[in-house]
C-alpha cells in the first residue's frame, strides 16, 4: 500500500517488472498505475518515493532496497547515478541485450502491427566499455554537486568549476567528471588536463545562464587508426588565453592529429553554422573499415561506436544480398559511408543526403577510395525521387534507407512504394518510427529479416537492420 509523506505517496515492497524506455525501469503501484524508476534493474524490490503523479503513472526513486535483482552488477563508473548517460551499467549485459530485442519486437508488433519472422540474434558489442569515437563536454563555472556534497555544507565546492557532462534536464548544470569509461584514452588525460590547466591559469570557464566566460565546449573525436581531434569552443575570443592553452594541448599531447578550436558567442553551443579554425595539423581525422578511408571533420556524422558500425553495415550488405549485377540506392547517405561499403558489390550506388557538406565529404572519400560506381547527390529526401531521377539514374534492385531518429516523412515512403524495389534494406535508430514506416509499407512489401545491433552498451539505445520484399 501507499503511505504519504510530506504530501508525497511512498509504496513499499515495489518489484521491479521490466525496464522501459530512455532506460527508466517499469513497476506498477498496488491500484496498478505505471511506476518509472530510474537506476533499478527489473528484479530488485524496492521501496519507490514518488515525485511526480500523473493519470495512469507515477515517476519516482528507490528511497530503499529490500532484495536485488540476479540480474544487476556493480557499476563501473563512480559518476554512474548522477551522469545520465550510462543508465544501464548496473545490469549484466546479457540482460541489456534481452531488454533491446524486446524493444524492437514490441514496437514492430505493437506499433508496426505487421507479420514479423523470427529475429535473427541480436549482435552484441564485443566492447562493453571505451567504445564511443565522439564525446563532447561542457565547461562550468560552478559545478553540480550530488547529494553528498550537499549535506556535506562546504560552500567551496560549489564555486568550483566543471568539465563534463550536462545533468538530464538541466540545460545549465553541468557534473563534472574524472573518469569516463566511454572513450579510450587518452580521452580522459586530455580532458583532465585540459581542466586543470585552465583554472590554474585562471581561465572564466562559461556561465549558461548569464551567458559569459571564455571556455564553452570541448569534443574529442578518435579513430580506430589512432588519429585524435581536439576541438575547444571558446565563447569569445581572448588571443593570450586561447594561444596559452591551445599550445599547451598541443605540447603535452604531441599525438594529436587534429587540434582545432572555433569563437561562438550564438546563444547555443551548436557547430554547425561555426567557422572553425585550424589551430595544428590538418582539419580532419581518418576511419578505416576493409582497407576503405573515411575523412571526418568536426562535423562530419558518422557511427559513434567504429567497431559495431562495421557489424552493422556487413549485415546491411548481407541483406540487401548483392552478386555485382544490382543498382543500388542509397538513402540518408550522410558522409556515403554504407554506399561505399557496398559498392564492390553493386553495379552502381546513388547516395543521396540532403546536407551539402557531408555530399561533399562522400565525394571526397569516394575519390580517396578510388571508387568510381558510386555517384552522390544534394536533395530532399521527399523531392528528389521524381521521374526524371530515376530515369537518369535507373530503377534500382536495391533501396538502403538510414534515416534520422524520426524515420521517414511519409512522402518518402510513398515515393519508395512507387518506386518498386526488389528489395528495401531499412537500417534505423529508433525501432518505433521503423515500425511505423513498414506499417505503411506492409500492403506492398513483406519483411522478411530482422536483427537487432547493439551500437550502445550500458544505454537503452539499439540499432535494427529490416530486409524487406517486395509482395
Amino acid at each position: 500500500m501507499g503511505r504519504k509523506q510530506t504530501n508525497k505517496v511512498i509504496f513499499e515492497n515495489i518489484t521491479v517488472l521490466d525496464a522501459g524506455a530512455k532506460g527508466v525501469s517499469v513497476a506498477k503501484a498496488p491500484e496498478g498505475q505505471v511506476i518509472f524508476i530510474p537506476n533499478v534493474v527489473p528484479g530488485d524490490v524496492v521501496d519507490v518515493q514518488t515525485f511526480k503523479k500523473r493519470k495512469s503513472y507515477f515517476e519516482g526513486k528507490a528511497i530503499r532496497f529490500h532484495s536485488y535483482s540476479q540480474n544487476r552488477i556493480e557499476p563501473l563508473c563512480q559518476h554512474f547515478g548522477a551522469c545520465g548517460g550510462c543508465k544501464w551499467q548496473n545490469m549484466k549485459y546479457e540482460q541489456q541485450l534481452f531488454y533491446k530485442n524486446q524493444e524492437v519486437y514490441n514496437n514492430l508488433k505493437r506499433i508496426g502491427k505487421i507479420e514479423l519472422p523470427d529475429f535473427e540474434p541480436i549482435l552484441g558489442s564485443e566492447k562493453q566499455f571505451f567504445y564511443r569515437n565522439k564525446m563532447e563536454f561542457g565547461f562550468s563555472d560552478t559545478r553540480w554537486l550530488n547529494e553528498t556534497e550537499i549535506k556535506s555544507e562546504d560552500q567551496s565546492l560549489s564555486k568550483k568549476p566543471a568539465l563534463g557532462f550536462h545533468i538530464p534536464r538541466m540545460w545549465d548544470k553541468i557534473l563534472d567528471i574524472e573518469k569516463c569509461h566511454l572513450q579510450e584514452d587518452p580521452s580522459n588525460a586530455i580532458r583532465n588536463e585540459i581542466k586543470r590547466f585552465a583554472t590554474e591559469n585562471n581561465m572564466m570557464f562559461f556561465n549558461a545562464r548569464n551567458h559569459e566566460g571564455l571556455l564553452r565546449t570541448l569534443m574529442i573525436r578518435t579513430a580506430s587508426t589512432g588519429e585524435i581531434m581536439v576541438l575547444i569552443q571558446f565563447f569569445q575570443e581572448d588571443i593570450k588565453q586561447r594561444e596559452l592553452l591551445m599550445n599547451h594541448i598541443a605540447e603535452q599531447f604531441p599525438e594529436i592529429t587534429s587540434l582545432q578550436y572555433v569563437i561562438n558567442s550564438k546563444a547555443n553551443d551548436t557547430l554547425y553554422d561555426q567557422d572553425i579554425k585550424l589551430y595544428k595539423g590538418r582539419d580532419y581525422i581518418l576511419e578505416e573499415m576493409e582497407g576503405l578511408q573515411f575523412s571526418i571533420n568536426a562535423k562530419s556524422f558518422y557511427q559513434t561506436n567504429s567497431d559495431q558500425a562495421y557489424e552493422l553495415y556487413k549485415i546491411t550488405r548481407e541483406f540487401a544480398g548483392l552478386n555485382g549485377s544490382e543498382v543500388v540506392y542509397d538513402l540518408y547517405t550522410g558522409t556515403g559511408t554504407i554506399a561505399q561499403f557496398v559498392s564492390k558489390k553493386a553495379k552502381k550506388v546513388i547516395g543521396v543526403e540532403a546536407v551539402p557538406e557531408a555530399i561533399a565529404d562522400a565525394k571526397e572519400n569516394a575519390k580517396r577510395n578510388s571508387i568510381t560506381n558510386c555517384e552522390f547527390y544534394v536533395g530532399d529526401m521527399k523531392n528528389v525521387f521524381n521521374d526524371d531521377f530515376i530515369s537518369l539514374h535507373g530503377q534500382p534492385d536495391v533501396i538502403i534507407t538510414d534515416p534520422p531518429r524520426d524515420g521517414m516523412h511519409k512522402d518518402v515512403v510513398e515515393q519508395l512504394i512507387k518506386i518498386g524495389a526488389d528489395k528495401i534494406v531499412y537500417v534505423s535508430c529508433n525501432s518505433a518510427t521503423q515500425a511505423r514506416d513498414l506499417a505503411l509499407m506492409d500492403e506492398y512489401y513483406k519483411v522478411t529479416r530482422v536483427r537487432p545491433v547493439d551500437m550502445f552498451p550500458q544505454t537503452h539505445h539499439v540499432e535494427n537492420v529490416v530486409l524487406l520484399e517486395r509482395r
